[in-house]
């Protein structure tokens, strides 16, 4: 699965420079210039790691990094231009994983994005499988099961229902799950994420008048509650 990063930046130009930079490498990066929008999409979406600036307008990133942290252990990366020993040590201790301060090479901050992911998933590896009541992802065998049987799933089918199920119970915009597959444009029957969607629901049983797993969220995407 592709990362799937949250920014909250408000130099326009160098949110684009590093987004662009990051795609090259499959990682996903969504930025917002207002903090305060940022912390909510927190609450919407699930990210696996937050590049937080500390000179925002309204708000500072130390705030949003001591807020979020009450709230999540989402990994941390400090990015800013404020070079004070103390913002660092104060960052770090409200519970930051990492501290680049600017300016820096983009592929130094993909360098450190790699080195927290690979900290944080050893460190909450607990098992190979992600599970939920009726649903079991697999990834060492590359299978889904669905009340204990193994679905047949294109390539793009497995990646779309593995990343909800990944996210249960939590709202998934539709670029977040077209961006999670590398399979779709290998995928012959279609490209929609729609009738992508509709496949799945018929492979469990249901369908978007009567979704029991699947649902849609309007102007957002979709959240699977299983």
């Amino acid at each position: 699965m592709q990362p799937n990063l949250l920014m909250i930046e408000d130099d326009v130009e160098l949110a684009e420079i590093l987004c662009n930079f990051l795609k090259r490498y499959n990682i996903i990066v969504t930025n917002y210039e207002d903090p305060y929008l940022g912390i909510s999409a927190l609450s919407l979406t699930k990210y696996d790691l937050l590049i937080l600036d500390l000179s925002l307008p309204g708000m500072d990133g130390l705030e949003i990094c001591k807020e979020v942290r009450s709230k999540s252990d989402i990994p941390i990366i400090i990015s800013s231009a404020r070079s004070d020993l103390e913002d660092k040590i104060v960052g770090l201790e409200l519970g930051a994983d990492d501290y680049l301060p600017k300016p820096y090479e983009p592929k130094e901050l993909y360098a450190r994005i790699m080195s927290v992911l690979r900290r944080y998933k050893k460190s909450h590896s607990t098992a190979e499988e992600v599970s939920t009541s009726a649903l079991i992802l697999k990834e060492e065998s590359h299978t889904i099961l669905f009340n204990n049987a193994p679905l047949t799933l294109t390539p793009a089918e497995y990646d779309v229902l593995g990343h909800l199920i990944k996210k249960n119970n939590c709202v998934v915009s539709r670029t977040e799950l077209l961006n999670s597959t590398l399979s779709l444009n290998e995928d012959n029957e279609s490209r929609s994420l729609d009738v992508l969607i509709s496949r799945i629901r018929t492979k469990l049983g249901e369908s978007s008048k009567e979704p029991h797993f699947i649902h849609s969220v309007r102007g957002i995407g979709y959240r699977l509650q299983a």
